[in-house]
């Protein structure tokens, strides 16, 4: 009782105060992950408008450096000055290096085709101006003017194309802008519905535990008033959650059916006493009922010990020592039987008795009968009633391998199963139908004890004495798997010596 209180009040898995930050951590989380949500895709919507115009920026910036080419150019066509050849290749590098980046693939786009031409015009367009700046150095006025005027008219084509292009992506960024802002505007929009569903979300959830706490609590209380009244016939109280209600319901509940319990207890009291003394005087009738019908014709135990005793001597004497060691065992196998203090024996005792009584009969039928053991010497103190095994041994030569074609066995082991002790006597004889089985367990079945030579103790003398002596009903099971697959009996004892 004390261990099944402690389990009981056992701290409780799911706590209020768990549910409860698990629900504010959940609400946190919500909002946490919204805000970040929200911060993230601001940023890049943010990003991919700085870039909207960045191409724009580009192309005013490539068309100011090839003013910046043109100027250089023609300054130093027109006086041969080093500093304007040193801006003119300056201002070529930082062209080449913006012209670069432009489109320079296959593509059925319009604007990247217009790319493509400008970067390629712009190539040629160094081409020219170089030749000039080298007809110049070369002092070859022919050349220089030649490449100058060439160049003068890729000039003209790659302004008129830089602006036409301007133009186009201006407007291709312009929709592209009105729809990243739509977009952040509807972002917003989200954010605050979804900030609105969280915080309803929240409400439900505190009414739900709060529902969760004070519904039990109300049935606990109301049980709890019917119980004060005296009247202990209620239903228990359901438990809906394992946290500290839980707990307190579970005690509750245990705590009615202890009191329970005890009334019952302290009615069926005296009735338990007065079942007692019936089963101590029945287990001694039927002990002293095995034990006569064990001395068959009312032998004098005294007389037969002596006249044992006398044989056993008298083939000692004429060197008949198989002779001797019958009457030996013979008589031990009787003196047993009588014992004054036979009420209860130990299970080493019980298999000596039954390794005599095998003897015995190998002796009787010239050891037809094949007899192994399988026993965990730990359990041979285990105490029992006596004349247990004996009879359920000779039941299994009686009627199971007496008159069988086939050589008899009898096997007997003794184990463990957790805290049972298990005792198995098993043959491989003729076996026994399910309806005897059932009647032999019920008690309702009585061998023609005329038949054989038996000793006059059935099974259901050992079953009673075994049922009033550990006070169990499920102490003895027999399992036959039908015609000569042969029986086995087990006998089920609750080991309470460790």
């Amino acid at each position: 009782m004390k261990k099944l209180t402690n389990k009981i009040y056992t701290r409780a898995k799911n706590s209020i105060q768990t549910k409860l930050m698990l629900s504010f951590l959940l609400t946190t989380v919500l909002i946490l992950f919204m805000n970040i949500f929200m911060y993230v895709n601001t940023n890049r919507m943010l990003e991919s408008l700085d870039k909207v115009y960045a191409e724009n920026i580009n192309l005013n910036e490539v068309a100011d450096m090839l003013d910046n080419i043109d100027q250089s150019l023609t300054v130093y066509l027109s006086t041969r000055s080093s500093a304007s050849m040193e801006d003119y290749y300056r201002y070529v590098q930082d062209y080449s290096n913006l012209t670069e980046d432009l489109y320079g693939g296959i593509s059925s786009n319009k604007l990247l085709l217009m790319e493509r031409d400008i970067k390629n015009m712009s190539e040629k367009y160094v081409a020219l101006t170089n030749y000039a700046v080298d007809g110049k150095r070369g002092g070859n006025v022919e050349k220089y003017k030649v490449r100058y005027q060439e160049a003068g008219k890729v000039y003209s084509y790659l302004k008129a194309m830089i602006s036409e292009l301007n133009n186009e992506r201006f407007r291709t960024n312009a929709e592209i802008y009105q729809s990243q802002s739509a977009s952040i505007r509807a972002l917003e929009m989200m954010n605050i519905v979804s900030i609105f569903i969280i915080g309803i979300m929240n409400v439900f959830m505190i009414i739900l535990i709060t529902n969760s706490i004070t519904r039990p609590l109300i049935k606990l209380a109301d049980a709890a008033g019917v119980v004060s009244e005296g009247n202990l016939n209620i239903e228990m109280v359901p438990i809906e959650s394992e946290d500290e209600i839980g707990v307190v319901t579970k005690a509750f509940n245990q705590m009615v059916e202890n009191i329970r319990q005890y009334i019952e207890r302290l009615r069926i009291n005296m009735e338990l006493e007065r079942e007692h003394k019936e089963k101590e005087l029945l287990m001694e009738s039927h002990l002293k009922d095995a034990q006569l019908k064990y001395l068959q014709a009312q032998i004098n135990p005294h007389f037969l010990f002596n006249t044992l005793n006398a044989g056993a001597q008298l083939a000692m004497m004429e060197d008949a020592e198989k002779t001797y060691t019958y009457v030996q065992r013979v008589a031990d196998f009787f003196r047993y039987n009588i014992k004054k203090d036979q009420d209860e024996v130990t299970l080493g005792e019980e298999i000596r008795l039954v390794d005599t009584y095998i003897y015995i009969l190998n002796v009787r039928f010239a050891g037809d009968i094949h007899y192994e053991k399988e026993i965990d010497e730990t359990l041979l103190n285990v105490k029992l009633p006596g004349m247990t095994l004996q009879p359920i041994v000779e039941n299994s030569v009686n009627y199971g391998i007496r008159n069988i074609d086939w050589e008899g066995k009898i096997s007997l082991r003794v184990y463990r199963q957790e805290d049972t002790v298990c005792i198995s006597i098993k043959d491989n004889g003729v076996g026994i139908e399910k309806d005897k089985l059932d009647r032999i367990l019920s008690g309702k079945f009585h061998a023609d004890e005329g038949l054989t030579d038996s000793n006059g103790v059935g099974l259901d003398n050992v079953i009673n004495r075994l049922k009033l002596y550990f006070g169990e009903d499920d102490i003895m099971d027999i399992i036959s798997e039908g015609e000569n697959k042969g029986t086995e009996t087990i006998i089920y004892v609750q080991n309470t010596s460790g």
